[in-house]
């Protein structure tokens, strides 16, 4: 038993974190259906009047995250440094929104944080973004994913905390509408939240949604860099045409095709 237990984990070990052609296919896999997975939570509010067949999704969606969830721990070389990851533990909160529908209902809209944590995952830039040598995708995408999720949280705690609070807010697609406004400041103000409460968070999404197009808009026109690690400081980031170390004056040797991408 504890052989076969061994064997599993080597496999698993494998295909998370191997660098075959298989390994790369069952990573690309993974990616596609926890796309299809986001896809279906940024839609759930919509499907939900569905009833029963919305509720067998959401259960097979939390079997197939479990199993994935375990089969990252397992493949782990340590479980224990596993769970000291934070990145980890909101996935562990997004299962937990679908195995307890009922109890979590009101916080099922932090379900959509499963992009940000995919996108900031090792598995992905394991499985796509090794095709960039430069860092400006990885930033822009990150950036990007920060600013998409943090829309659709704020859309989720928006439609279920103030839904029926005023007559313009009725509906999943008013609460996002009153987000993107907000979050732009354009504030046409044809639907508002009721009360103070109601104000706080519209200035936290219009500080936070500030912030984080800023930082998107940083991303796309900074210069992009290369990551080519170097032999004496470490220093993993330096312009494409760099000869020099920036932190210690090392000589570099970076590949002509780092430039290229």
């Amino acid at each position: 038993m504890k052989r076969h237990g061994l064997e599993l984990r080597a496999r698993l070990r494998y295909l998370y974190h191997g660098s075959s052609p298989l390994a790369v296919r069952f990573r690309l896999t993974v990616v596609v259906i926890d796309f299809a997975i986001i896809a279906f939570f940024i839609a759930a509010p919509l499907l939900k009047e569905q009833g029963r067949s919305f509720y067998i999704i959401d259960y097979a969606i939390a079997a197939l995250l479990a199993a994935d969830l375990v089969a990252r721990i397992a493949a782990y070389s340590d479980w224990k440094d596993w769970f000291k990851r934070p990145i980890n533990w909101i996935d562990i909160v997004v299962l937990a929104t679908l195995l307890f529908p009922a109890w979590a209902l009101n916080f099922g809209f932090l379900r959509i944080l499963r992009l940000w944590t995919l996108l900031n995952s090792d598995l992905f830039w394991r499985t796509v973004g090794h095709r960039f040598d430069n860092t400006k995708v990885e930033a822009v995408t990150r950036a990007l994913a920060a600013l998409v999720t943090f829309i659709f949280v704020a859309t989720g705690f928006v439609y279920t905390s103030f839904r029926g609070g005023h007559p313009g807010l009725v509906g999943y697609i008013d609460a996002l509408y009153f987000t993107v406004a907000t979050l732009t400041t354009t504030g046409f103000g044809d639907v508002t939240l009721p009360g103070p409460w109601g104000r706080l968070l519209s200035i936290a999404i219009m500080l936070v949604g500030i912030t984080l197009f800023l930082r998107l808009g940083q991303t796309l026109f900074r210069p992009h860099k290369v990551n080519y690690p170097c032999e004496t400081c470490g220093l993993t980031k330096h312009d494409p045409d760099a000869v020099h170390c920036k932190a210690c004056g090392n000589i570099l040797c970076i590949p002509d095709h780092g430039a290229d991408h």
